[in-house]
Formats: structure tokens, sequence, C-alpha cells
């Protein structure tokens, strides 16, 4: 909170306002024309506020579009919503230029490893159906007299042919899949070629429409240009990617939801709330007499159930990594507790030897399992304890690296010896080696060989603190092992995002935004109380505005754009 104690201090908060303003929002450029439908008011006390205001089926709606510092922008090419929300220079203006009048093709189908029976070339661009029309043959014609013909594609209706290369020479027997715009994937033509699916084949019929005019897509660009011509925003465009690489069945359902809007909808609406309190305040600013007195609480009401929204977006945000890579859970403890039973039959196989003798295992085993959907990557570990074995002891090393590496760790105890000093020990050199990391792991104390103990296992009142759960287990029956993946997803609050409600995830680049757009509630909820003039809260809520628009991509520049869709696979 800003103090505001003294001439000085008051002096000081005015500065670093103006100076945040200036920051954000950049000099007052001129006033230019864009052309799209509707027009654009300028904020009259210069601080560059674009204000949008559209027609759609008789309805307005306002939407504001906080601009940094004006660029020169060549009028090469029409803008629409998407391209004249770009922050781009004249050159690169000519970059989009050649970008929207090519003609894009690649390879959509995996290649590499077992072929499959049908693979598919996509061509999509203003000359998609020129260039498959120039490699493309259909049956019913080449049995006609006349080859002079050129395919001339209705809709969505499939056709059998050939493709032939510049030579006429047949490379394929393909079905042709014609998509005109708009009712296409990038909202252009799109003409899709499925012929066999070799790496050959598929390369021949590649190659061949690259002669007839196409150029090869770069990694994204048919979902870039889904993008750019509004088949999508930047949050769905990223759940694509996510659904592409997804792991786990979670992890595809999450992207799914979000490719269907779940996400977008959420910040869409968060980011016309910011407006219409924005368009309040500033219609105040200018006509103070005319207008009622701004319900204060009112406001404060609003921004407070923003701001939850934004903490429950964060929270799904901290699931990310989670949800895309999966979990490493390594199993520590000392020597002959059964940590390799657990091992193996928590994975349903043998991949860990088990004998009665202490230190069987001595390296780092590791298997894959899955809990309720999400990949976990086990790591059976050697038994910690003091040993002069040179072997045993790397062994021990390693088991304590697996264990300040994983995302939990299952500290395993006998029940039928109960807590013991050997295990005081354990965890007092887990603890110590997380304070080193400056990393807090959560640990579970899993109590095994509970069908041997003689009395039931008294947890003791000083480790209540130190585990944040307590699951008793019998390897040999498996007793237990469904209560221990109940509590590691409750652990990690997995178990919410399971259970139902919001299954859309968010990763790091939109949780950035989140971030900034929880600071900047905060910051006005504190200019708010603290009886700040309403010209200040509007820098706030600008912020937050430009933030949440950086999500679905309503205000991005061309290099973040760059940087999202080239880790894109080079078919999508």
């Amino acid at each position: 909170m800003i103090s505001t104690e003294g001439p000085r201090d008051l002096v000081k908060m005015l500065a670093s306002r103006i100076l945040l303003s200036k920051w954000m929002l950049g000099k007052q450029g001129k006033e230019g024309d864009l052309e799209r439908r509707g027009h654009r008011h300028m904020d009259n006390r210069g601080t560059g506020l674009n204000v949008f205001v559209e027609e759609s089926e008789g309805m307005q709606s306002r939407e504001l579009l906080a601009s940094g510092v004006e660029k020169k922008v060549s009028p090469l090419c029409p803008l629409d919503e998407r391209s004249a929300s770009l922050q781009i220079d004249e050159d690169q203006q000519h970059t989009l230029l050649r970008f929207r009048s090519s003609t894009i093709a690649a390879i959509v189908t995996s290649l590499g490893g077992q072929p499959g029976a049908v693979g598919i070339v996509r061509i999509s661009g203003p000359a998609a159906v020129d260039v498959a029309a120039t490699v493309f043959r259909p049956v019913k014609k080449r049995r006609s007299s006349s080859s002079s013909v050129r395919w001339k594609p209705r809709s969505h209706l499939v056709e059998y042919g050939v493709v032939v290369d510049s030579e006429g020479k047949v490379v394929d027997e393909v079905l042709a899949v014609p998509m005109l715009a708009p009712r296409s994937y990038t909202r252009e033509d799109v003409v899709e070629l499925q012929c066999h699916g070799s790496d050959v084949c598929l390369h021949r019929v590649l190659r061949a429409c690259l002669e007839g005019g196409a150029r090869l897509a770069e990694p994204g660009e048919f979902t870039l240009r889904a993008f750019l011509n509004g088949r999508l925003d930047l949050s769905q465009a990223e759940s694509i990617a996510r659904l592409v690489s997804a792991k786990s069945l979670v992890a595809a359902d999450t992207a799914l939801a979000g490719m269907q809007g779940g996400f977008s909808s959420v910040v869409r609406s968060l980011r016309m709330q910011c407006i219409e309190i924005l368009t309040e305040i500033e219609a105040r600013l200018d006509f103070d007499d005319e207008m009622p007195t701004l319900d204060t609480g009112l406001v404060i009401s609003k921004i407070n159930a923003m701001s939850h929204e934004v903490e429950q977006a964060l929270d799904i945000a901290n699931h990310d990594k989670f949800l895309q890579s999966g979990l490493q859970i390594a199993i520590v403890g000392r020597p002959n507790v059964g940590k390799s039973s657990i091992f193996n039959a928590w994975s349903k196989s043998d991949r860990a030897i088990v004998t009665d003798i202490a230190g069987t295992t001595r390296d780092v085993v590791d298997t894959g399992v899955t809990v309720h959907g999400i990949p976990v990557t086990l790591l059976d570990t050697a038994g910690m304890r003091e040993t002069d074995d040179v072997v045993e002891k790397i062994g021990v090393q390693r088991s304590e690296a697996a264990a300040s590496g994983a995302d939990i760790i299952i500290m395993t105890i006998s029940a039928i010896d109960g807590w013991t000093t050997d295990d005081g020990k354990i965890l007092e050199r887990i603890k110590h080696n997380q304070k080193s990391n400056g990393a807090v792991t959560p640990l579970i104390l899993v109590i095994n060989k509970i069908d041997c103990a003689t009395s039931s296992f008294q947890f003791q009142d000083t480790l209540a603190g130190t585990f944040v759960k307590q699951v008793t287990t019998c390897a040999l029956t498996g007793q237990g092992l469904p209560d221990l993946d109940s509590a590691i997803l409750e652990v990690l609050g997995l178990d919410k995002v399971l259970s139902g409600g919001r299954r859309w995830a968010v990763n790091q680049r939109q949780a950035e935004q989140l971030l900034i757009t929880r600071e900047a509630l905060s910051r006005l909820k504190s200019s708010i109380s603290e009886d700040l003039p309403i010209d200040f809260w509007t820098i706030d809520l600008r912020e937050a505005t430009m933030a949440l628009g950086q999500i679905t991509g309503v205000d991005m520049s061309e290099e973040v754009l760059t940087n999202i869709f080239s880790k894109f696979c080079i078919g999508k």
C-alpha cells in the first residue's frame, strides 16, 4: 500500500503513477484511420487509449484496447480484427502481406516410425485450389477425352484421383478433400490430399504441391492463419498444441476444454468487466456534471469478484506442469522396509529385485504408471543408511539426489518396527537437503507391512506437521495403494481438477499475464481505499485490460506470436 503521509510521500506517489502511466501507454501519437468495421475514439486526455465500437447483429459491444507507442503502419494490405491488434512496423507489414498472399503446404500427419495406412498433405491459401488442380487429376476426368479441363471442386465433397508431378508422372493415388473458405481450419481455401502413409509417398505428393506453386509451411503456420483470420483466439491456439502433445487423458481433456473456449470465455469476461468499469470512470471524467455519483461499493464488489476469478485461474496454473509432463515420485526409506515391493505392486511389474537381504537395491530404478489419468514416474531408491560399501554408498547418494528432484517424496517405514532412530536420521537428511536446495517437497508417510503388525501403529505427534499424509499399505496384497493414489492427488490439489469444474489448464505465459492482472487489481483496490482521484484508477484498469488481452491475443506483438507458433509442429 502506498503511503501518503506528508507532502514528500505524496509527490513520490504522484510521480510514480505518472511514470507508470507513460511506461504502459506510451506517447500519444497522431490519430490514424484503421481499415476495419467500426470507428476509433481517442482519449482526450492524451493517454493514447483506443476505443473500438463494433456492431454485431444489432447489438453494440465496446472493446477498449490500450495501445503502446504508435508506429508507422503501411497501408499495403487491409487489417482485419486480428491483424489490427498486432504491433507491427512498415517492414513487418511487407512480411504480413507476403504471408497472407502466399499458399502453403505441409505434411500434417506424423513422419518416422511405423508408417500408417493413410497420410495427409494439406494446402491452404488463396491459391490452394489452383495448386491442387495442378497436381490432382480426378479419375472421372482422367478417363474423359479432355485433359485440359481443370479441376473445379465442390466444398467438402471428397473425390478420388491421382497426383502427378511436373512431368505428368503419377506419384500416388489419393482422395482430395476441398474445404473452401470460410468453412475450413484456417478460414482460407484448404485442400487436403489423403495419400498412402509411407514417408516416400507423402514427400512425393508434397514435392508436387511445392512445384505446383505452394511454399513449405512454417511451424504452426496453419494455426497462426486460423488465429489471424479469427477462427480461434491465442489461448485456443495454444490449447491445440497442448492437445497434440498430450501424454495423458487428463492433459488431453484439459487441452480440449481450452480449445473449445473454456479458458477464453473466462478471460474475455474478466476483460469486459474491466472495460465496463473503465468506461464508467472515463464517462465521469468527461461528463462529471451530467453523470450520477459512481457507486464505489459496487466497483469494489466487482473488483473482488474479478480477483477471485483470477486467483482460481492461477490455482489451475500451478497444476499445468503435472498435467502436461506428469509427476516424479521418489520412494525412500531405510533398507528392507518394502520400498521395492511397493514399487512393483504399484507398477504391476517386477522391475525391482526383491529379497530379504538388506541393501538389495543399489541404484535408482524408474518406471511409468498412471494415477487417475496423470502420468507418474516412480523412482525406487536404494535404502538409506551409513555404509562402508563403495557401491552401496553411491546408491545412497543417488537416492538423495532422486528425492531432491522429485515432486513428491514417499518415505516408507515398516509397521513391524514402527518409527525408528534410523528413520529419524533419514528424515533429517531429507530436510537438510531440501533446505540446501530451497525446495519444499511434500512428504507422504507410507507405513508398509501393515498385515504383519502385531498392534496398531501409533503415529507420533511430533511428526504430525512433517508429513502431509499418512497411508498404511501391504505391498503383497495391494492394500492401501488406491488410498496412496488419492493422497497424491489431494496433496497436489489435482483432485479438484479431476473431480469436475474447470478442466482447462493455464500455461506459463498465460499465468504471467494473470499475475500482472492480479497485481493491477490489487493496486486498484488500494487506490480506492486511499481515496485517490479516479484518474489514477484508470491506470491499473488499463494494465489489467492489456494483460488479459495478451492472453487471448487481442493486443499482441509479432515477436511474441512468432515465438509461440514456432513451437508448433510443421503440419499444425
